[in-house]
């Protein structure tokens, strides 16, 4: 080919934008499939990234090994290999069986793995290959930027999809789209390989910014290549996880660590480098200013520790991949160094993923990471102690000694402020004190850790610490929980992240007593309580939720009680003593472990005659448990006079609308508890919604408790959520949400 034929880089940039959209595009969607299978814990996504990750790797392994073959042979394996994915098409959910418990670790990506891994391996591929097809012209320049295109692209469609796919077409058309832009993105990798026809690769030459190194890259750089990828990787889903679970569970929060992750490589390998240095020079001081806040385990930051988290995870992530920028080889090694970077970025998320929840009772990964960030990093000197004229070494060293020394004294004052709960310009003065002393010591880059590692303690991380090593919390796939003591009050709560779970007296004159959003005046409280007037002694109760088990000081003698219950570590609570309603006020229980959509599926038609729905753990609700579709399941292993009971209590997402939608579609009677009770001490206000076929029980309920009125639903929303449409966007309450702003 003549050297005269244009680089094409505006179809080279096209293409990369497409493929990385399709790709970031599908991630949620098969998500968003699965979920009636998955469920909605953190560690599903985090499951779900690792699967991602290492699709990556192996598309990325692909490229490296196809690159070495001629332009020509390069072109037609990998045509042939997008062809034969497109077989695979449109995207449907696979069907390996169910999760047995305590296996969902290994079944979540099976199942991920066999529904879209085929396609997402064959487009994970086309961004370093595509790169390298650029790089064979003679007049290309470096192909550097169209990475940073390719996060862009992959951005783009991460945002796409909430914000449009998911509120605007069901999940069958959201599938046929996805396949049509498959469609458009094999028309454009076969233009682009027309665009390099003829073109042999020594004909490529490098342009004068770019690294000259034609031997392959030793091991030493491949592994700090490895390095800087893996600490943002497993940095990104650590910050999802300690902000759902610790800070600030909020609706759509998974999108926010994903798409800063995205963001960053697009700073840090543009062609303009201005934003990069920026971020590189500020890195340091907000790492010790919210890295200092990665051990808090508990919400006393509440939106702004969010912030925190979230501009520590940006910084971080632009630094470490800058410094890869920096590091890169000769572009004939250019897929030898993106594989190097998705090993990294797959054994990141595999810690976060894997490793962490198997060693750790609670977040650790998320502070350990931030330490193993501010070893990677660079750290511009602002006063260089050890080349400083007329100031010996030796005497540097004492002083900077001293300097660590006074550090320790006010990280001790400042956890002394944090512990009793000061949050005014104490706290402040002695945090931007150490901050500034961390910066000073930016010459002796274990000194500076030493000092990010005193913040860390100080706020917050003595406590977290003490309440690990107290043994008073657990960690399972499904969540982090902490049992904690009042021994004045006499009481003991489940804590889930930031949600209260349940709560009981350790007095045993009131160990029966319900508590927090179960109170005898609250929609579950009324419902059970009218079980045996309305369905006789011998009433059928299904409880889907356990918690603490607090509903079951509401059984009476000869009934007969079902709990379902997703999580292992949570029936520990309640049959090994901890907490105790299930040993005092019923302990014949049965106990069925599984998702309850499943496992109630499978129970027999008409099996109870109250089911209590309590399974809306924070403020990230398992959509899946509120769709059409579930509410069938329900009414199936319902009585004819059956009643549900559901539990709609959310701070930032308003869901009697959509509960409404659902009763309109379905011909349901329903009904609206909504509880605030006098004694805040133990009971907490919530809102609950009664569903029945028969409009006489809601009458029944009412009449049963004039004293705690049963109102009609406000307005339904125009569509009822079902599993192949629903979007939680349009019902997200701004009012709260901006107000924690």
């Amino acid at each position: 080919m003549s050297p005269k034929v244009p680089a094409a880089r505006g179809l080279f940039v096209a293409t990369i934008l497409v493929g990385s959209f399709l790709l970031f595009l599908v991630q949620p969607m098969v998500a968003r499939m699965a979920l009636p299978r998955l469920g909605g814990a953190p560690n599903v996504w985090n499951s779900a990234m690792l699967v991602y990750q290492a699709l990556l790797l192996a598309g990325y392994a692909y490229a490296h090994h196809v690159a070495r073959l001629a332009p020509g042979r390069q072109a037609v394996i990998h045509v042939g290999l997008l062809a034969l994915c497109a077989l695979t098409l449109p995207i449907a959910l696979a069907a390996p069986g169910a999760a047995a418990p305590g296996w969902e670790v290994l079944w979540v990506p099976l199942l991920l793995l066999l529904t879209v891994g085929p396609v997402f391996f064959a487009v994970a591929a086309q961004a370093p290959l595509m790169q390298r097809w650029y790089s064979l012209h003679p007049g290309a320049g470096e192909p550097w930027a169209l990475y940073a295109a390719s996060n862009l692209g992959s951005f783009a469609g991460l945002m796409a999809y909430p914000l449009l796919a998911e509120p605007l077409f069901s999940l069958e058309r959201q599938s046929a789209a996805w396949s049509a832009g498959y469609a458009l993105l094999v028309l454009l990798v076969i233009a682009c390989a027309w665009s390099r026809r003829g073109l042999a690769p020594a004909l490529a030459q490098p342009d004068a910014g770019e690294p000259q190194d034609a031997a392959p890259p030793r091991w030493r750089r491949t592994a700090h290549w490895i390095a800087l990828s893996a600490v943002p990787s497993g940095l990104m889903l650590s910050t999802t996880t300690h902000l759902t679970t610790d800070i600030f569970a909020m609706p759509l929060l998974w999108v926010i660590p994903l798409g800063i992750y995205l963001l960053s490589f697009v700073i840090a390998f543009a062609d303009n480098r201005d934003m990069a240095w920026v971020f590189g020079m500020v890195a340091p001081g907000v790492v010790l200013l919210c890295g200092g806040l990665a051990a808090m385990s508990d919400s006393s930051g509440g939106f702004l520790a969010a912030i925190a988290s979230v501009l520590l995870l940006l910084s971080v992530s632009i630094s470490l991949h800058a410094r890869l920028y920096e590091l890169r080889p000769g572009a004939q090694h250019l897929t030898a160094f993106y594989l190097a970077m998705s090993i990294g970025g797959a054994l990141g998320g595999a810690f976060a993923a894997l490793v962490a929840p198997a060693l750790f009772d609670w977040v650790w990964e998320h502070p350990l990471l931030v330490l193993a960030a501010a070893a990677l990093m660079p750290l511009p000197s602002l006063l260089n102690w050890r080349r400083m004229d007329g100031l010996d070494p030796q005497m540097a060293w004492l002083a900077a000694l001293a300097f660590v020394a006074a550090a320790a004294l006010i990280a001790w004052m400042l956890h002394t402020v944090v512990s009793e709960q000061q949050t005014g310009p104490h706290r402040v003065f002695l945090t931007m004190m150490l901050c500034g002393m961390g910066l000073l010591l930016t010459a002796w880059r274990a000194l500076f850790i030493a000092v990010l590692a005193a913040l860390m303690l100080a706020q917050g991380g003595v406590t977290t610490l003490e309440t690990s090593l107290s043994g008073a919390r657990s960690r399972s796939y499904f969540g982090i929980y902490t049992v904690r003591n009042d021994r004045v009050a006499k009481l003991r709560e489940l804590v889930h992240g930031t949600t209260l779970h349940g709560l009981q007296s350790t007095d045993p004159a009131r160990s029966r007593e319900p508590t927090t959003y179960y109170g005898a005046t609250s929609g579950a409280g009324l419902v059970l309580a009218s079980a045996e007037a309305l369905h006789g002694p011998d009433a059928r109760i299904g409880v889907v939720g356990l918690g603490t088990g607090t509903l079951a000081c509401y059984r009476r003698k000869d009934q007969d009680w079902t709990f379902f219950e997703i999580d292992p570590e949570v029936v520990s609570f309640s049959r090994g003593g901890v907490f105790t309603y299930l040993e005092i006020c019923a302990p014949d229980a049965k106990i069925v472990l599984g998702d309850a959509r499943i496992t109630l599926g499978e129970q027999p038609r008409g099996s109870f005659d109250v089911l209590a729905i309590d399974a809306f753990s924070s403020d990230a609700i398992p959509l899946h448990l509120i769709t059409r579709e579930a509410i069938e399941v329900y009414l199936r292993a319902l009585s004819r006079d059956g009643v549900i009971v559901l539990h709609i209590s959310n701070r930032f997402v308003e869901l009697e609308p959509v509960v409404a939608a659902i009763a309109r579609d379905l011909g349901l009677a329903a009904g609206l508890r909504e509880d605030e009770p006098e004694d805040r001490s133990r009971l907490t206000g919530s809102a609950w919604i009664a569903l029945a076929r028969d409009p006489n029980t809601i009458e029944a309920l009412a009449q049963a408790s004039p004293d705690a009125p049963w109102v009609e639903l406000s307005a339904a929303a125009k569509r009822a959520w079902t599993d192949d449409r629903a979007s939680v966007l349009p019902f997200i309450r701004w009012n709260r949400l901006l107000g924690k702003l």
